[in-house]
């Protein structure tokens, strides 16, 4: 298969975030006097969007729309603020970007984080290289797994959906990528299991960013290939 566009998630991807994301939502816990999470925990809080992060985040008898919604506004404040005291690229996604910008691919970024802090981020710490795309969660357009922002992205770049692999860390991304047509492939450095990237259907998993250049050269090289 010749590929021709990359589609990339974001958090748990490309940019490690979430000890500023635990932090935030921890910080506004703390404020409303509820219970704190582990870092470890807020593995399977994020990946929604910020508004289910905030209900997964509070305890169970408390999330009732008003406390959610003001919640939510506290949580987009902190974590505005303070988004990228520990947020880096993860190692080795430079030399994977480096490779697809030499190699001619076109690139593109899906978040269902807030579009504002998703352009931000990318602005801010991956500013080295040509995205054609970055989208973040906007009114009006469902999130992922729902397919619509991925097709709209393809449609921009003229590539047909399925000449695009989507690399993504969670089900969410590898339910996105099927439903768009796209060739899932799970990444084992984010957030998520190896069994959540399987049920949810990838197709390959890899275990380092580099190798994705082998996925795209059609090489095995210790890689699950999924049926």
């Amino acid at each position: 298969m010749f590929w021709k566009g990359i589609l990339f998630d974001l958090d748990g991807t490309l940019l490690d975030t979430l000890g500023d994301l635990s932090d935030a939502m921890n910080h506004v816990l703390e404020g409303m006097g509820f219970p704190l999470h582990s870092k470890d925990a807020y593995r399977y809080f994020v990946g929604n969007g910020a508004l289910m992060l905030v209900k997964r985040a509070l305890p169970e008898n408390r999330r009732d729309d008003d406390l959610v919604r003001s919640c939510l506004n506290a949580f987009l404040r902190e974590y505005g603020e303070n988004w990228m005291v520990e947020t880096r690229p993860y190692k080795g996604v430079a030399v994977m970007l480096d490779a697809l910008t030499k190699r001619g691919l076109r690139m593109a970024i899906l978040s269902n984080k807030r579009d504002e802090i998703t352009k931000k981020s990318v602005r801010e710490l991956l500013s080295k290289w040509t995205f054609d795309a970055v989208v973040g969660q906007q009114e009006g357009i469902p999130v992922k797994p729902d397919p619509t922002a991925a097709l709209e992205i393809a449609e921009r770049l003229h590539i047909e959906p399925a000449e695009f692999v989507y690399l993504g860390d969670s089900a969410v991304d590898m339910e996105t990528a099927l439903a768009a047509g796209m060739f899932p492939v799970g990444a084992l450095w984010g957030f998520r299991s190896e069994g959540e990237l399987v049920s949810g259907g990838a197709r390959v998993l890899i275990r380092e960013p580099t190798e994705l250049i082998e996925v795209l050269e059609g090489r095995g090289c210790e890689l699950y290939q999924g049926k």
